[in-house]
Parts: structure tokens; sequence; C-alpha cells
């Protein structure tokens, strides 16, 4: 298991979240930006619960806007 694996965050039309694991089959959904850390924490434990766990978590946010040029 690498040291590091990485979220791909985006934000929901209903202000929640939700993050994908860029590497593994993960994937989880929150409110906020505390609830969504905390969930990601119980995914990856329930996704590792027989081995050993990644020692860091990058979440990294995509923000996708599209606005009018006039």
């Amino acid at each position: 298991m690498g040291d590091e694996i990485v979220f791909s965050v985006s934000q929901e039309e209903d202000g929640g979240f939700a993050a994908e694991c860029l590497s593994h089959d993960i994937f989880t959904q929150a409110d906020t930006w505390d609830e969504l850390r905390s969930n990601v924490r119980e995914a990856i434990n329930g996704y590792f619960f027989d081995g050993p766990k990644p020692r860091n978590v990058r979440l990294h946010f995509v923000k996708n806007e599209v606005f009018a040029t006039a």
C-alpha cells in the first residue's frame, strides 16, 4: 500500500460534496466539508479493514464553473 491516496472532490448542486478515490473503488458524500473528511476516513477504514491503510489522504477539490462572456 502506498503512503497516500487521492480523492477527487466536487461540490454537488445541492451544496453538499462528493468524493471519489482515484486509485480504489471508494466513494462517499456529505453535506459539509468536515462531515466529508469524517466520511472519507470511515470509508477508508471500511475498505482497508483487513490490511494496511494509506498513511495520508489527499482531498483534491475540483470546481467546475461555467459563465457567460457577455
